[in-house]
């Protein structure tokens, strides 16, 4: 139990940091409006590090469905556990949603764009192209996955790793995040994206459930294939 409540909590502050980054951006009259992606990707490494430092001891703080099946492939992770974590990271992802809309109540009302007030739960790409789309998260979830694994290989001082990862997740928003807006994680994307289906949002438009199927299934591929790489290395 203390697993599954690690995950949820922990994925909640991470899409609750995360997401309210992005909304302090997009939305209208907020302190940080049209402050750009350099302020989304520092916000977003940070919401993964966070709860990292926090639950790292108590459930490896895995936060990502992609990186826990990517982990169970390789044998680093029990499949048994697999299913409770994958819930355990969407409660945790939809509170996490909930929170930000709560957050940011009067800003809704003061943003027009209805594709900005969904670009606050769920990524969505600058060019639609399915193919493209789908390579852009698959590269970047292979990119985390793979080097989580390979950060684990190096010795370093208690406390650093949460950091390092976090830096991690801040490169790949500067450098890979301009295409899709580098969703590598199911449960970051998919969560939310229910919550803005559900949520009183107002002037909200739809969810985009055409697209939600990319950054589900690209980054369980990019785990996999990453993890597969890194045991066939190391």
């Amino acid at each position: 139990m203390s697993h599954f409540l690690a995950e949820v909590i922990g994925t909640m502050i991470l899409i609750l940091l995360g997401d309210g980054v992005v909304a302090n951006v997009l939305l209208g009259k907020t302190k940080g409006n049209n402050s750009g992606l350099i302020v989304i990707a520092t916000g977003w490494a940070f919401a993964v590090a966070i709860p990292a430092f926090i639950f790292g001891g108590i459930s490896g703080a895995h936060f990502n469905p992609a990186l826990t099946i990517g982990l169970a492939a390789i044998g680093k992770f029990a499949w048994a556990e697999v299913p409770a974590y994958i819930c355990a990271q969407m409660i945790g992802a939809i509170l996490g949603a909930c929170l930000v809309y709560l957050h940011y109540l009067p800003h809704w009302k003061e943003t027009e764009d209805k594709g900005l007030k969904l670009a606050v739960f769920s990524t969505g790409p600058a060019i639609r192209n399915t193919p493209a789309n789908f390579i852009s998260e698959f590269i970047g979830t292979f990119v985390l996955v793979f080097g989580i694994l390979g950060l684990g290989t190096v010795k370093m001082a208690d406390g650093l790793s949460p950091f390092i990862v976090g830096l991690l997740i801040w490169v790949i928003g500067v450098s890979l995040g301009g295409t899709t807006g580098y969703a590598i994680n199911p449960a970051r994307d998919l969560g939310p994206r229910i919550a803005h289906a559900f949520l009183p949002i107002h002037g909200k438009g739809d969810s985009d459930w055409g697209y939600s199927w990319i950054p589900v299934v690209a980054p369980i591929l990019g785990a996999i294939v990453a993890a597969l790489t890194f045991n066939a290395i190391f």
